[in-house]
């Protein structure tokens, strides 16, 4: 390809069209079902697979051939489904999902989460880098195969309404449009994120999460704390003692050795390697507060420590009353929600039971202790790369970025991967993202990259012509 002429294209694509539709997009409150449990009868989510939907079928008009549908299998989220023919044998299957997060507190004066705001080539607002840009970045790349003739393998785009809520209904769709899809041999996704912007960040793990709620109950009632401390035991205190048997309070460190895994030396390379590159931009992304550290200044164990060991947070509380009403009151219960990140290789199924059995077993007191669990989501691990793929790999990051790529494992979960890992073991995955330093999925002022996206847009493109020629060998 011309590469000069890739980004000319790309560059013009993204900036009248990609980036005002995508401006559209974050106005939409288009909450994942988690968060928004009647989001079918609010209408956010089909007014946001709408404009999607009008954007792609414009473009595709440019493939013969090709078709777009939007399937929603009953009482589930929709799904579009892009299918462009090819030239050579073979499928790539380009992957993202526009669901979005909740709100969070937090966003700075002027920005918020579905007000679209535009500062130093940063795009500000719930879901531009997660994950709404992967449609507009993955057709982006085809349209600049198709501007030049490029020849290439079919091409099959998957967008899916339901990531952030741990993909529940993709199993459903990938089934039910089995025939469809085909038997992929590459399968890039766009949900992932990046070390930092200057250089194309292939993803080589995720970790899977176990989820639940944790009850604890001492009375039926609330009573004058001066009558009754001392004498009933408090929730708050019970919830803290059943913790303690999950994690060290001191050092976060997970207690259950059946939790862990034995870590594959050359991820152990390689997390030492991206620790080189980013220095301390590892912890610096993250926006502590004056005179916090992070739980180690060793960088590579920071790195091992989010993408291969196990690590709880707690994400949410109950039972507590905000400090202004609350009374001399000792309350009848607290409830909490716990996230238990889970190394990659580490079968959730077989960390569900253990979990709950640790956490309800023999209660302080004899309190009501119950931990209600989530369907919980097993990790990932890439497998090596071809040699055709990680040459092209190479050469995608020093013609967009001028610079090595680099690998690196991720602390979240993407569903999908693990099971398509699963169906289609001989695939190759390309697994990036534009989530790099301060972007804040999830948080206030996240943001989408905008010269990143381009550039990752463009590497697809290239990545996807190398596996065409690989095709045609």
């Amino acid at each position: 390809m011309d590469q000069s002429r890739l980004s000319t294209f790309i560059n013009g694509l993204w900036d009248d069209t990609v980036v005002p539709t995508l401006v559209d997009y974050i106005r939409i409150p288009n909450k994942s079902p988690s968060f928004d449990p009647e989001w079918s009868a609010h209408g956010y989510m089909r007014d946001a697979v709408a404009l999607f939907e009008r954007w792609a079928r414009e473009r595709i008009a440019a493939f013969p051939g090709a078709s777009l549908d939007v399937v929603q299998l009953a009482g589930r989220t929709p799904l579009i489904f892009i299918e462009l023919p090819g030239d050579l044998e073979g499928t790539v299957l380009l992957y993202g999902h526009l669901d979005k997060q909740p709100e969070m507190k937090g966003w700075a004066d002027g920005a918020g989460p579905w007000t679209p705001v535009i500062r130093d080539d940063k795009l500000y607002g719930r879901g531009g880098a997660d994950d709404g840009y992967a449609m507009f970045a993955a057709l982006s790349a085809l349209l600049a195969l198709n501007e030049q003739s490029v020849p290439r393998a079919r091409a099959v785009i998957l967008i899916e309404a339901c990531e952030e809520s741990g993909s529940y209904d993709l199993p459903y769709y990938v089934d039910h449009l089995a025939e469809r899809i085909g038997e992929p041999s590459l399968v890039i996704c766009l949900d992932s994120g990046c070390g930092d912007y200057g250089r194309l960040w292939l993803t080589t793990s995720l970790r899977g999460n176990s989820a639940g709620v944790l009850s604890i109950r001492v009375l039926t009632e609330g009573v004058h704390s001066g009558a009754a401390s001392g004498i009933v035991p408090s929730s708050f205190r019970i919830l803290r003692q059943i913790l303690g048997r999950l994690e060290d309070e001191k050092t976060g460190v997970i207690i259950p050795k059946e939790f862990y895994v034995s870590i594959p030396p050359h991820r152990i390379a390689q997390a030492q390697k991206a620790a080189q590159i980013l220095g301390s931009t590892v912890y610096d992304e993250f926006p502590f507060a004056d005179g916090v550290a992070p739980v180690t200044q060793d960088l590579s164990e920071l790195i091992l420590n989010r993408t291969w060991r196990p690590q709880l947070a707690v994400t949410g509380m109950d039972g507590l009353p905000p400090p202004q009403n609350a009374g001399n009151v000792m309350l009848p219960d607290t409830v909490a929600k716990l996230s238990l990140r889970l190394p990659p290789t580490l079968p959730a199924e077989k960390v569900d039971g253990a979990l709950k059995t640790l956490l309800e077993s023999d209660p302080p007191y004899g309190a009501e202790v119950r931990f209600e669990t989530e369907p919980a989501m097993t990790g990932w691990d890439a497998p090596p790369l071809a040699p055709w793929l990680d040459g092209a790999v190479e050469s995608a990051s020093q013609a967009m970025f001028s610079a090595a790529p680099a690998y690196m494992g991720e602390g979240g979960s993407i569903p999908f991967m693990a099971m398509l890992g699963q169906k289609f073991p001989r695939t190759q995955f390309v697994v990036t993202g534009v989530l790099g330093p301060h972007s804040n999925a999830h948080g206030p002022n996240e943001f989408l990259h905008i010269p990143t996206a381009k550039r990752v847009s463009a590497c697809v493109a290239l990545i996807v012509a190398a596996h065409g020629h690989e095709r045609n060998r």
